[in-house]
């Protein structure tokens, strides 16, 4: 992590990583899955100190994006998922959040990424690599040149995200791990969107998913 400095904190009933990347030298943060607690999460920020630069989603299940309205409204700043999500992220019967959570909420991203697509926020390179299996449009961000992959729903450690919920497919999940595990390199650290972190090489030896 030569320019990356990557904190979190854990959010909602859910337990959902919030994660923080904040770039040493233009002091710019990335937030990636706001799922709850937007308060937390802007005092969070502002121990961290730097300046928010967009909200990465890597789907669109309401623990992962009850806060995200609040916080682009709260930075102005803009937010990231794929388009094959767009469809579950503004329906509150899809993402959840209307029997769920209680409190119907959706997300219209103000940027759609396609597979494969590579752009630079906040002074990081970003490879967007769609996962779907969790969801249809459940994705994955790889910073190549911080060997970090964050996984959302797709990768937990020794395990996988569900996929008994609307859009999931235990086969697309199957294919996701594999495309996803052929990309990163055995020492790229995953930070999944929920529990602990892993890396790339254990995954490939002992994910029973595989």
């Amino acid at each position: 992590m030569k320019n990356l400095i990557l904190r979190g904190v854990v959010v909602g009933p859910v337990q959902t990583n919030c994660y923080f990347l904040k770039n040493k030298e233009s002091q710019e943060i990335l937030i990636v899955d706001p799922g709850a607690e937007p308060d937390r999460i802007i005092q969070a920020l502002l121990t961290l100190g730097g300046k928010p630069a967009g909200i990465l989603l890597t789907h669109g299940h309401f623990d992962h994006i009850e806060a995200a309205g609040e916080l682009r409204e709260h930075y102005h700043i803009p937010v990231y998922a794929a388009a094959e999500e767009e469809k579950l992220l503004l329906d509150t019967t899809l993402n959840l959040s209307a029997g769920w959570s209680g409190m119907p909420c959706s997300v219209k991203a103000d940027h759609y990424l396609t597979d494969g697509e590579v752009f630079t926020l906040a002074g990081f390179e970003i490879h967007m690599l769609l996962s779907p299996g969790h969801t249809a449009g459940s994705c994955c961000y790889w910073l190549p040149e911080e060997n970090v992959c964050l996984s959302g729903d797709t990768i937990f450690c020794q395990s996988c995200g569900r996929t008994d919920l609307p859009t999931g497919s235990m086969s697309e999940i199957r294919r996701s791990l594999h495309k996803v595990l052929d990309i990163l390199p055995k020492d790229a650290d995953i930070f999944p969107g929920h529990g602990e972190q892993t890396d790339a090489g254990f995954e490939k030896q002992h994910n029973p998913y595989l």
